[in-house]
């Protein structure tokens, strides 16, 4: 009877033991987004559809404007989506968590960045920041990225400027089409992806083997479907086929997608066209293909509206009456390409890139042409500046790192 009067009274103790530390470790505002660290960071990312993230930095004016908005939102979602595994919004403290700051190369404060099944998203948040714009981005995510169709002849009607992905199956329980959907969440921005399944799909895929093909847009529409030769089964092979067929080498540039493709680091090559001139993009785009694939790790190929972007060509000393022309912007200066014609000798326009790098183009336009006799060279000019880079994240927004962001 002692023992048990013993046991009742240590289970006591243990609960109220128990209640005080949780009233002491409690803080009642420490809510809203889930905090990243080393220890959670993986388990995190691995084990949820979306994580939302905020970088931020407690010693930044932008991000404590941020945090209390962004924290409501994360409570308003996870009231939305409560199941486990859904979406979680989450923040990391940027000087605690140096590690994860420099794994998701974040150069400014605050930063919002959007990770699927595991894999960051390329571009970052842009949008409104208000809890009602958070919540309303969140639930968009999580729609359904897959579009169903029931007959075989809704794919001869499909209109769309983005590029196509097919998949046919025999039913939505199948493995293939969970591999199919994580990849289409991922892409769903670059691509639009159509599934068919049991009599919609039964035509095109003999039994038990599914098939996922792309369709090229509407430029290339005499090409035909091109099949995924992988295993659908492996969610990391799928993914890399998909996203090679549903990014463009060639983009066009806007005053909307500036400021991310700024970020991704690299120099432009920018066709600048007028608005109705489409056989020059059509050739811009061969010419890319055939002679200049080998560069595409060291320039991002653009194309530009010549009447929109009148203020760098006005910077080049030309206007929309030169058009077509082709200049590089390398976020310092601005170079354009001599002769718009000669995109057509083999190998002009490969080596107008690889001048950028070797210092020729800035060296020319500081000095004159390359001679070997100095007293040949003209006296010192200065190139354009980069108007590109004015397009890039604004101070007035995020804290800047202290570095060069460009």
């Amino acid at each position: 009877m002692f023992d048990t009067i013993r046991s009742t009274a240590s289970f006591k103790m243990s609960v109220v033991l128990f209640l005080l530390v949780t009233c002491l470790l409690y803080n009642p505002t420490d809510s809203g987004a889930v905090h990243l660290t080393q220890q959670n960071v993986d388990m995190t990312l691995a084990s949820n559809e979306l994580v939302f993230i905020n970088f931020y930095a407690d010693w930044c004016r932008f991000s404590n404007l941020l945090m209390p908005i962004f924290d409501e939102a994360a409570e308003a979602v996870a009231k939305e989506f409560p199941e486990a595994g859904r979406v979680v919004m989450a923040k990391v403290d940027c000087d605690k968590e140096s590690s994860i700051s420099s794994r998701f190369h974040i150069t400014k404060y605050p930063t919002l960045k959007v990770v699927r099944n595991g894999q960051p998203a390329k571009r970052e948040y842009r949008g409104q920041r208000s809890v009602e714009a958070f919540t309303s981005f969140i639930k968009k995510q999580l729609e359904d990225p897959t579009k169903e169709f029931k007959e075989l002849r809704e794919l001869g009607e499909l209109e769309s400027n983005k590029r196509i992905i097919i998949g046919y199956f025999d039913r939505r329980d199948q493995p293939e089409y969970s591999t199919f959907r994580r990849v289409a969440t991922n892409l769903k921005d670059d691509c639009q992806f159509h599934v068919g399944f049991d009599e919609a799909a039964r035509q095109m895929h003999p039994p038990g083997q599914p098939i996922v093909v792309f369709r090229p847009d509407k430029d290339r529409s005499n090409d035909m479907d091109e099949t995924y030769p992988g295993s659908l089964n492996n969610f990391d092979e799928l993914h890399v086929w998909v996203s090679e067929k549903c990014v463009p080498l060639v983009r066009e540039i806007t005053f909307e997608n500036a400021e991310e493709l700024t970020e991704e680091g690299l120099p432009f090559l920018i066709l600048f066209h007028a608005p109705e001139d489409t056989e020059s993009i059509k050739r811009y785009n061969k010419l890319v293909q055939t002679d200049l694939l080998s560069e595409k790790q060291t320039i991002n190929f653009l194309t530009a509206d010549g009447k929109k972007f009148a203020h760098p060509l006005h910077h080049l000393g030309k206007s929309d009456k030169d058009l077509p022309l082709i200049a590089i912007d390398s976020f310092r200066h601005m170079y354009l390409f001599p002769d718009y014609k000669d995109i057509e000798t083999p190998g002009k326009l490969k080596q107008f890139i690889q001048d950028l790098y070797s210092g020729k183009l800035h060296r020319e336009f500081h000095y004159g042409p390359d001679s070997d006799s100095e007293t040949e060279k003209i006296g010192q000019t200065t190139p354009p500046e980069s108007t590109f880079k004015k397009l890039a994240p604004s101070k007035n927004r995020y804290t800047l790192l202290g570095k060069d962001e460009l």
